[in-house]
């Protein structure tokens, strides 16, 4: 059993450890958090055998512990990751897994140096039916248009004065670093690297993006990305060949695939499974790695993961330059 410690006592860490025990790969051993009562509160419910550290340093510090799930607020990622490396524990570090380059070249290098794995918990990167896409993608690629929009409860906050940290520049947030990335993940996934990207945002009272369109631009068609957290979209995401669509309900948790032909008017369902728990599949992969450190099968599914996160994080800094949107991270 992969013994996992994490860092972060929200939603989201109850999902991963959730998906984590799904696989019966994994068993929660270590929690931390501020307050111990915290901690407590959150890990009590997966057993009676889980240590509680409110000090990162005696947290890392922890034998019972072979990776370590981080969910904290996005600029606390990259010390934390950076903490944990050099403590000698794998990583798994939730999306965006840093504020800028700088970062990610020090966290990949270091990771490398001590022969451990890092991990950006990207879960539409390992989700079957984001492979079930690319197996059908059309010959020739005429554009693409994808959308992830969904208002945030908490940017009732930010309309009445406050700065939550997920609207912070202090704390590296804003659309493109919540939703866009799964975007863009999706675009990487499907069309590889662009050549150029450009971002037009709206900010809001904080300086963050509120919402926003990307525009990548291929050699050959180019790829429309529409993401934002203070309004609501139901649109569809849709790439275009030249005898077909390809429409997708989304670019994550994708539950349907359908391809309409042109001439015909023909539409094809292709076959698609939405697990009950997004965070399934990423969970099964990476305890693929963890449990088969040497298999080279596997550390090439690694290598391969990494080549698409420093290509995301590349375009990110990119689309970040053109909208001038400057994090607290960037003045380091």
């Amino acid at each position: 059993m992969i013994r996992m410690g994490i860092i972060g006592t929200n939603w989201i860490t109850d999902q991963f450890i959730q998906a984590a025990y799904a696989t019966k790969k994994y068993e929660l051993t270590a929690v931390y958090s501020r307050k111990e009562a915290t901690a407590r509160a959150f890990g009590e419910k997966y057993g009676s055998e889980i240590t509680y550290a409110t000090d990162l340093a005696a947290f890392f510090s922890l034998q019972n512990l072979d990776v370590v799930y981080i969910a904290s607020p996005n600029s606390l990622h990259y010390e934390q990751a950076k903490q944990a490396l050099l403590a000698g524990k794998n990583v798994i570090v939730e999306k965006p897994a840093f504020s800028t380059i700088e970062e990610m070249t020090e966290i990949f290098a270091l990771a490398k140096s001590k022969e451990l794995f890092f991990f950006e918990a990207a879960r539409n990167l390992h989700e079957k039916s984001v492979a079930n896409v690319k197996a059908v993608l059309p010959a020739k690629i005429l554009g693409a248009n994808f959308t992830y929009m969904k208002y945030s409860s908490r940017y009732a906050n930010v309309l009445a004065g406050e700065e939550p940290n997920i609207f912070s520049l202090k704390f590296s947030g804003g659309s493109v670093m919540d939703l866009g990335i799964y975007l863009i993940y999706a675009a990487v996934a499907w069309f590889g690297k662009p050549e150029k990207a450009y971002y037009f945002t709206r900010k809001i009272r904080t300086g963050v993006d509120g919402l926003g369109t990307i525009i990548l631009r291929y050699k050959d068609f180019d790829v429309t990305l529409q993401t934002g957290k203070i309004a609501n979209s139901f649109l569809p995401s849709e790439i275009y060949g030249e005898t077909e669509t390809i429409l997708l309900d989304s670019v994550n948790s994708i539950s349907s695939i359908k391809i309409y032909q042109q001439e015909t008017q023909d539409i094809k369902e292709i076959p698609c499974q939405q697990l009950e728990n997004p965070m399934v599949e990423e969970a099964e992969d990476f305890a693929a790695v963890l449990n088969h450190p040497t298999d080279s099968d596997q550390l090439q599914h690694y290598e391969d993961w990494l080549q698409v996160t420093q290509t995301v994080h590349t375009i990110i800094a990119e689309l970040r330059k053109d909208a001038g949107i400057v994090f607290a991270a960037d003045h380091k």
